[in-house]
């Protein structure tokens, strides 16, 4: 399973030249799309300085990795691969009708 993560969205939310908040946005992929293994699933954080997600600074002072180390990402991972799994790997068995089935006389 080839799964591909990338970062969507970040945006900051700006007070006295430095970044407050953060909402960021993460795609995660399984496979190319088109391939019968092919899933995806998108999830969300606001990470905020306040809370200890990262220090204040100005907001072109954060690459991608700054980004990226302010996610949940071992938490989605789990989720993405129950996620993989329940649909791709062991997906529910549907029923199928018996066209053929005869109402009983009795």
């Amino acid at each position: 399973m080839a799964v591909t993560k990338t970062l969507t969205k970040s945006i900051p939310h700006v007070k006295s030249s430095k970044v407050e908040k953060w909402d960021l946005e993460m795609t995660y992929e399984n496979d190319s799309e088109g391939d019968a293994t092919y899933y995806k699933s998108v999830f969300s954080h606001t990470a905020v300085a306040a809370d200890g997600d990262f220090t204040k600074a100005a907001k072109g002072s954060f690459n991608l990795a700054a980004l990226t180390a302010m996610c949940p990402t071992s938490h989605w991972d789990t989720v993405f691969a129950s996620q993989v799994d329940s649909v791709i790997t062991n997906p529910p068995s549907t029923s199928v009708p018996d066209n053929d089935f005869a109402v009983p006389s009795s």
